[in-house]
């Protein structure tokens, strides 16, 4: 079986776009108006996929209807996974905003929908 036709989550993925939830997990964190979102690929073979495509500009595109202004990736190979620090993303954070997510826990769900592109 190639790398294109598994997945954690049923159903093949071979040569098609998917959400990254059927690739990778996440975990959100906050401090101030910065997030912080850990992203673990299930498989460690497709890190290497999730690094091509889940880059600073897309996620920053992704984020930016909530005022992001900055976004650094910071890759750890060796659990085949990244950590996306989102400036400004909070509105406030939890002590300034007026949503009813300012530490932004659900904002991890954002990133997972995001398309991947499986080669």
């Amino acid at each position: 079986m190639s790398l294109a036709e598994t997945s954690v989550a049923a159903g093949p993925i071979d040569g098609r776009e998917v959400p990254l939830h059927r690739l990778a997990h996440a975990r959100a964190g906050d401090k101030g108006d910065r997030l912080n979102l850990a992203l673990f690929a299930y498989d460690p073979r497709h890190y290497e996929t999730l690094v091509e495509q889940v880059t600073e500009a897309r996620v920053l595109a992704l984020f930016s209807h909530r005022g992001a202004s900055r976004v650094r990736r910071y890759l750890m190979p060796g659990l085949a996974g990244m950590n996306l620090v989102i400036d400004d993303v909070l509105e406030g954070g939890v002590n300034g905003a007026l949503n009813l997510d300012g530490h932004g826990k659900t904002l991890s769900f954002l990133l997972l929908g995001m398309g991947i592109e499986v080669k």
